[in-house]
């Protein structure tokens, strides 16, 4: 049985180029970063959680709710296989018993803390909206897209992004957890415009503060899909 069950939808997606020496200290053993056309990037990512099951049961007041978080991309070669990845730097949702369970079971790093979100169809493009407060400090993270979802292009930069079905965390220097997050391939939308007005230094620590004054390298919006999450094993 599958550790979660839900669907993630309308993920909004702005990428950053990062040196990789920044992400030597998150890196988990065993894998090592994966990189679009030899840069590596940290994303913003924010997205609705819906139809949330735990262990097959719902969870009573939690079921929908926003999720932002920052990412970035590795790879883990087990045995001819390359595994590709994602490692979270922080995951904020508003709902404090995601928290405690993701943190406790598989030692991610949640935050709990208000948050909001707006869906609305505006002069025919999607204004997708998610925002957040943290040490009295609101942020903001909003796309309008087209209307209209489409294939992703084999090979494309969006493939990239949203093509890791692997997530890997660090545990200590020497323990890395892995765990599988099925889905299918999704589609996505063309982004016309983005507003980020968020103070990384506060939300994600120092080494991102220097995210405050660049702009991503490219900005997604993909629909999103049902997605199972399986249970974890350790890599050492």
């Amino acid at each position: 049985m599958s550790f979660l069950k839900a669907e993630w939808r309308k993920l909004a997606i702005a990428n950053y180029a990062i040196d990789p020496e920044v992400l030597k200290n998150y890196l988990p053993a065993r894998t090592e970063p994966d990189l679009w056309n030899g840069t590596c990037y940290v994303s913003l990512v924010g997205f609705m959680f819906t139809n949330v099951r735990l262990l097959g049961m719902p969870i009573p007041f939690h079921r929908n709710f926003e999720e932002v978080n920052l990412r970035f991309y590795v790879k883990h070669k087990d045995g001819d296989e390359w595994k590709r990845g994602v490692v979270f730097i922080k995951e904020l949702v508003p709902k404090s018993a995601i928290t405690f369970i993701a943190n406790t079971i598989y030692k991610e790093h949640y935050q709990t803390v208000p948050m909001a979100h707006h869906w609305k169809m505006a002069d025919n493009l999607l204004d997708i909206q998610y925002s957040w407060q943290t040490k009295n400090n609101m942020n903001r993270f909003r796309v309008l897209a087209e209307n209209e979802a489409t294939d992703l292009l084999p090979g494309s930069e969006t493939e990239f992004i949203t093509e890791h079905y692997w997530g890997y965390t660090r545990i200590r220097a020497d323990k890395t957890t892995e765990y599988e997050v099925r889905h299918p391939r999704w589609k996505a939308y063309a982004v016309k415009s983005v507003e980020i007005d968020v103070d990384f230094g506060i939300v994600y620590g120092n080494d991102f503060q220097f995210l405050n004054g660049q702009k991503p390298v490219s900005v997604m919006l993909a629909e999103g899909s049902e997605i199972s999450v399986e249970n974890k094993k350790t890599l050492r």
